[in-house]
């Protein structure tokens, strides 16, 4: 009975669980870094054809995150400065250097403000239309890859759970072939779902999180450029009435 779960251990090794792991190197040794690659290779392996369709999603996710972390900081969507400057310029009667100064900043609130400043001398509502179909296009631009990566967050537990039922199909093949006696025969159908699984939860919880907090980011920006365009709208307007 010992030497059956002796054989169970050492099939099963590759699990990705810290305390079976330290285990494993412990009894056999394994402490050289050829041995890490192998044993990578062999957990790489036992996750079937899954684990590297959740391994590309991880890569994807990660790449999305970074590009939304440098995209959707404040100083490159609406700079805190720059609409009081344009509002002081206004003011001053100085309407091309204003534009200028839009052209030269190139972020949302700047490209926002540009066509307010347009459409200077319009009414009221026709300004105040063509910045809220400018800040539309800019909130798309804000929003882009997102989507996809609340998609990868829904879609890495179900490709994770594929990997469990193709594992256990293998188990229960393995036993039909070599019957119930012997651990190994088990023990890899076994490690690919539950390798499967944790990897799907490894992608998808950082991927979500992720998800949530550009999410809210982009409504607290989206809300920024509303009330700075919104405010030099009024202020193009008062100037035409007079």
């Amino acid at each position: 009975m010992q030497r059956q779960l002796n054989d169970f251990a050492d099939a099963a090794h590759p699990l990705p669980f810290p305390e079976w792991y330290a285990i494993f190197r412990l009894r056999h040794n394994r402490t050289d870094s050829g041995g890490d690659v192998q044993e990578l290779l062999g957990l790489f392996k036992m996750g079937g054809f899954v684990l590297p369709i959740l391994i590309l999603a991880a890569i994807v996710a990660l790449a999305i995150a970074g590009n939304r972390l440098w995209v959707l900081r404040r100083g490159r969507v609406a700079p805190r400065d720059l609409a009081a400057r344009i509002a002081e310029l206004v003011e001053m009667g100085k309407v091309q250097q204003a534009v200028k100064v839009l052209y030269e900043n190139d972020t949302p609130l700047a490209r926002m403000m540009l066509v307010a400043l347009q459409d200077a001398g319009q009414p009221r509502d026709v300004i105040k239309e063509s910045v809220e179909e400018s800040g539309r296009h800019e909130v798309a631009h804000l929003d882009r890859y997102l989507n996809f990566l609340g998609s990868i967050a829904g879609v890495a537990p179900l490709l994770g759970l594929l990997g469990t039922v193709f594992g256990i199909m293998h188990a229960f093949a393995a036993i039909g072939m070599v019957g119930a006696g012997d651990p190994k025969a088990l023990a890899g159908g076994i490690a690919e779902a539950l390798i499967t699984t944790a990897s799907g939860l490894i992608v998808a919880i950082p991927s979500l999180m992720f998800y949530r907090y550009f999410k809210g980011q982009v409504d607290t920006l989206v809300l920024s450029l509303e009330k700075e365009a919104l405010k030099l709208v009024n202020l193009i307007a008062s100037g035409t009435e007079k």
